[in-house]
C-alpha cells in the first residue's frame, strides 16, 4: 500500500467522524464516536483494493457487514468478507478507539478475541469453510492522545499478571494485543495505526512492523495465491 494511499485513509477517517458527529443531535456528546458510522470506509476500500490487486474478482468482496457462520452464536457481522468460488478468502474485522480508552479497551479486546474465536471453532467443530481454514485480519485505528501514551498504568490482580504489561501504556498495550493476536493465530494477519490531530496537519504512525500497511498487504497477497492455487487444483 503506497503510502499516501494510506495517508488519504487516515484523513477520511477524521472527517468523516466529525462529519457524522455533526448530524447528532448532540453533536455526539452522548457516545457519539460510538454511533458515528463510515469513519473506517477509507480503510476498508484500501483493503478491498488490495485484494482486487491481487487478482480476487471485484464481486468477491463482500462488503456492508456480511454475515459468517459462528459455532457458539449462529452468525457474526464482519465488516469484509472475500467469498471466491465457494472459498472464503478472508474476513476482516475494522475497528478503532478515539477517547475514552480506560473504558472501553477491554470491550475491544473482548469482540475482537470472540470474534475470532467463534469463527475458528465453527470450522474446527463443523468444517463450515470447507478444506480452507478461514483466514481472518484486524484492522485497528487508535487515536494518539496523553491518556494512550501514558506509561505506569496499574497491573495489579488478585493474581500475578504477565510481567510484559508492567509499566505499557494503553497503546502500548493494544499494540501487544495485535502482536499477539498474530504470533497466536487468532488472527492470521493484522494492521495497526495510531493518529493524531496536530497545528500542522493529520499525521499517522505505525509501530508495529508485523502489523503495518506493508506487512498486510504482502499477507494478503500470500493469502490470494494460496487460494488462486487452490482453486487450479480443484479444477
Amino acid at each position: 500500500m503506497r503510502k499516501e494511499a494510506v495517508q488519504q485513509a487516515v484523513e477520511e477517517f477524521w472527517s468523516k467522524r466529525q462529519a457524522q458527529m455533526d448530524k447528532l443531535e448532540d453533536q455526539g456528546k452522548a457516545g457519539g464516536a460510538a454511533r458515528a458510522n463510515g469513519h473506517m470506509d477509507g480503510f476498508t476500500s484500501l483493503v478491498a483494493q488490495e485484494f482486487i490487486s491481487a487478482g480476487v474478482p471485484r464481486e468477491c468482496i463482500k462488503r456492508g457487514q456480511p454475515y459468517l457462520p459462528g459455532y457458539y452464536r449462529v452468525r457474526k457481522q464482519w465488516d469484509l468478507a472475500i467469498v471466491w468460488q465457494g472459498i472464503l478468502v478472508a474476513a476482516i474485522e475494522f475497528k478503532s478507539q478515539v477517547g475514552s480508552v480506560a473504558k472501553n479497551m477491554n470491550n475491544r479486546f473482548e469482540e475482537a478475541l470472540g470474534t475470532a474465536t467463534d469463527t475458528h471453532a465453527a470450522h474446527a467443530k463443523n468444517e463450515t469453510y470447507g478444506e480452507v481454514p478461514p483466514w481472518l485480519g484486524y484492522v485497528f485505528v487508535l487515536q494518539e492522545t496523553p491518556e494512550t501514551e501514558q506509561k505506569g498504568r496499574a497491573t495489579k490482580a488478585l493474581f500475578p499478571t504477565d510481567s510484559i504489561f508492567e509499566g505499557m501504556s494503553y497503546s502500548e498495550r493494544y499494540q501487544e494485543m495485535v502482536k499477539r493476536f498474530i504470533g497466536e493465530r487468532v488472527y492470521q494477519a493484522g494492521w495497526f495505526v495510531s493518529t493524531k490531530v496536530t497545528d500542522e496537519g493529520i499525521v499517522y504512525n505505525e509501530p508495529l512492523a508485523t502489523a503495518a500497511a506493508e506487512t498486510f498487504a504482502v499477507q494478503i497477497r500470500g493469502q490470494v495465491n494460496y487460494v488462486r492455487t487452490v482453486l487450479k487444483a480443484m479444477g
